[in-house]
């Protein structure tokens, strides 16, 4: 091709003209690289890494590089900056500005003048100084709402984009499996359908605005032993494949995800950096994925310091290469010049280079990276990265996500009641956010750096609602400490009071620096600190007591449930958390959430979500009984609903087929209200053993008074696979249950359905969703 500037013909390389295929540009720039430049576009650099105390990476300080020369790293080129926005406090003028002098500094430095992707964390808002910070993923999966996930990826993504932000390190999508491990509150709870279709609603937002989502972990991180972080995971072959890889096969089928992420846990002794029937067998040939494979922070290095599979830097790479992993991340170690050694020594084929690098050069030419006419954005002083949108739909969420667990009509409040809000979690912003989010994750890391955003407390909201002359103020105790000092002074507090408002819960933090996050397991589900011994005072003054437990997790609530009148259970509800939460309390809002997480009523009883076989619940056999308090799905509400006219569109059904089943439901109280009809299977007898019951299908359902909507499922046959015992996914012919319920242990009415003909085989790629309407 010919281009015409200024009188003079000169000629356009291929692989910059952006009206070629996008295969095509690739291949004709890959063919013009040397090895180390390939090599270059495989890893990332994170300048910054080693600004704070403490560690935001697993053992980043013992690998941080601090003599980092950044003229040399850049010379052949470069994969990816790692947040550049979210390491350090920095404006989003100062920001922009800085990645956009290190663009030109890449741009400028290697002979092609590619441009380095960007990436940040994204999963409570973008981790920015000032950004947004929604609710946790925990408060996405209480909302029961993929419309609403959708549209604050969707709204994050496009802010993304702006900001010259082109890949974000989110959702994840682990199934939650044991809640006293440490990153429970950012997964979006115990059940594969939930997660699956939550996940595939975010990434559809996030790549609908131009910004690659990354799914993580691939696979089996939150199934560890003891719920420890990094801990080692032995599980069965059918819990993989129908419980932990559905989420992750769904958001890349329909979400259209364009990265993967791979787990730090070795599965059965195989770490996932490291496993090439993973990342290459089922992931590329089995799937069909044809994005990049990134690994997790040092987890290549991993391979070799904690996993114990190879001695050296260039063994690592060839491992990680070979199986795999495209892309080393946050900084360089194994694929840089050792893995450059690794070729040259014959250890790993250039072809896997080649692979790799294809696929971010594929990627780098799908975001623009590649066009002649490509600027990195920089923003002026007028753009806030938390505006008013963002903000109305951040309380929205959180809103959605409030579960009332227990209420005996002590919420909402009286008007003009006298209320004593007491306990760790009312005054401190530290009770909306979760570890995920800039002041949890960075900001710790500087001590006197001001929040950038406004996070309202309870206490601050409350007041607002009900009149700060209504409400005395006693924080009894704190989250982490053992300092009872302050309890006496929130039971007089309470004494004096009509109701008690009592917030307890968590502190998220990073590797022991919180009680819930990343790295910060806890072996039983009591209460942190000496927040038990403030519930158990306060219980004792008579006053009616309203729970509020700002958590990343459920806690054990069996020795409490009876005595208290009230419990409302926000998981991080994020910025607006505070206001959502003081209005569902005053009953200016409706607790619109449902667990997507059990509740235990015993916090030393092992773990153990409803997703269990018969024997995995009570039984003869054992004298500990594993019933939830709470069970998922469950969540009260301030109005009355009924559900009649129950109807499916018949009894027998081909192994290929489709039945419908459907209800209609009747808002019957006096004010506005949210229900959620859960579709639940059961299948009696089958090859091998099932759980009890699954959730297929739900309906989120917001009714004024006296209004009725109908809700139809859908639901293939295919709802009703399973990986048999061949390890194949198999429809078997005979009977199964569909129940309609409340939540999965308050079931409203059963559908029987025979499934007739052949046994059928499924495709690896298959997941069966239910269709639902709402009329």
């Amino acid at each position: 091709m010919l281009n015409e500037s200024e009188g003079a013909a000169t000629v356009v390389e291929p692989w910059r003209d952006a009206r070629r295929a996008v295969d095509e540009r690739v291949a004709d720039l890959l063919g013009r690289m040397t090895l180390r430049e390939k090599v270059a576009q495989l890893y990332g650099i994170w300048l910054g890494m080693a600004d704070g105390d403490g560690d935001v990476a697993p053992f980043q300080h013992d690998l941080v590089d601090a003599d980092l020369d950044w003229p040399s790293v850049i010379k052949q080129g470069l994969g990816q900056l790692t947040r550049p926005l979210g390491s350090a406090p920095v404006t989003p003028v100062a920001g922009t500005t800085r990645i956009a002098e290190m663009q030109a500094d890449i741009v400028a430095a290697n002979r092609f003048g590619i441009p380095a992707m960007v990436h940040e964390e994204c999963l409570s808002g973008l981790m920015a100084w000032g950004a947004t910070i929604y609710p946790t993923a925990l408060a996405w999966g209480a909302s029961f709402d993929p419309g609403l996930v959708g549209a604050m990826a969707g709204q994050l993504g496009a802010m993304m984009r702006e900001l010259g932000v082109h890949q974000g390190l989110a959702p994840v999508l682990d199934v939650a499996r044991d809640p006293r491990w440490g990153r429970t509150e950012e997964t979006m709870g115990e059940d594969p359908y939930l997660v699956a279709t939550l996940g595939a609603a975010y990434v559809r937002g996030l790549e609908t605005a131009g910004v690659v989502a990354t799914l993580k972990h691939l696979v089996g991180y939150s199934a560890s032993r003891g719920a420890r972080n990094f801990g080692p995971v032995a599980i069965g072959r059918r819990e993989l494949a129908d419980v932990l890889l559905p989420p992750f096969l769904h958001a890349l089928t329909e979400g259209g995800a364009r990265s993967v992420m791979h787990s730090y846990a070795e599965v059965d002794g195989v770490p996932p950096a490291a496993d090439g029937q993973l990342l290459t067998r089922l992931l590329r040939e089995e799937w069909g994925f044809a994005g990049t494979v990134v690994s997790d922070y040092f987890g290549v290095t991993f391979i070799e310091t904690q996993h114990g599979l190879s001695d050296t830097a260039e063994a690592t790479a060839a491992l990680a290469l070979t199986a795999g992993v495209d892309v080393e991340l946050p900084t360089v170690r194994c694929y840089g010049d050792a893995l450059v050694a690794a070729v040259r020594s014959g250890r790993v084929n250039e072809s896997f280079v080649d692979r790799a690098t294809a696929r971010v050069l594929r990627q780098k030419c799908e975001l623009g990276l590649l066009d002649p006419d490509w600027e990195q954005p920089t923003v002026d002083g007028r753009r806030t990265l938390d505006p008013e949108p963002a903000r109305v739909l951040a309380r929205r969420i959180a809103r959605e996500s409030v579960v009332l667990l227990t209420n005996d009509g002590t919420l909402p409040l009286a008007p003009g009641a006298r209320v004593a809000l007491v306990g760790p979690q009312a005054a401190t912003v530290e009770a909306m956010i979760g570890c995920y989010t800039f002041p949890s994750h960075v900001g710790s890391q500087f001590p006197g750096t001001s929040l950038g955003i406004d996070i309202p407390t309870l206490l601050d909201a409350l007041a607002a609602e009900l009149g700060a002359d209504r409400v005395e103020h006693a924080p009894g105790c704190d989250v982490l400490d053992d300092n009872r000092d302050g309890i006496a002074q929130a039971v007089a507090a309470a004494e004096r009071a009509e109701v008690c408002v009592l917030a307890l819960g968590d502190r998220a933090g990073l590797f022991g620096r919180g009680t819930s996050g990343e790295g910060c397991d806890v072996t039983d589900l009591r209460l942190p600190g000496v927040q038990p011994e403030l519930l158990e005072a306060v219980l004792a003054t008579g006053t009616p007591v309203a729970l509020v437990l700002f958590s990343g997790r459920p806690y054990a609530l069996g020795r409490y449930a009876g005595r208290l009148a009230a419990i409302v259970q926000a998981f991080f509800p994020g910025e607006e958390g505070g206001p959502a939460v003081a209005e569902v309390l005053s009953g200016a809002a409706e607790p619109g959430g449902r667990l997507p997480v059990s509740v235990p009523a015993d916090p030393f009883a092992s773990a153990a979500g409803y997703l269990t076989p018969v024997l995995g619940r009570l039984n003869g056999a054992s004298s500990v009984d594993p019933t939830a308090l709470f069970p998922f799905g469950h969540g009260l509400s301030y109005s009355d609903f009924t559900w009649s006219a129950f109807h499916q569109s018949a009894q027998r059904v081909d192994t290929t087929g489709e039945v419908t089943v459907g209800l209609t439901v009747t808002n019957t109280g006096d004010r506005d209200g949210s229900d959620v009809v859960q579709l639940y299977l059961h299948d009696p007898v089958a090859q091998v053993t099932r759980p009890v019951m699954r959730l297929v299908g739900y309906a989120k359902v917001r009714l004024a008074p006296g209004e009725s909507s109908t809700v139809e499922f859908r639901v293939p046959a295919a709802a009703a696979s399973f990986t048999g015992l061949a390890g194949r996914r198999i429809v078997e012919p005979g009977e199964v249950e569909l129940r309609i319920a409340a939540s999965s242990a308050v079931v409203r009415h059963v559908a029987r359905v025979e499934l007739t003909g052949q046994e059928v085989t499924l495709g690896q790629t298959h997941f069966a969703t239910v269709g639902v309407n709402v009329s």
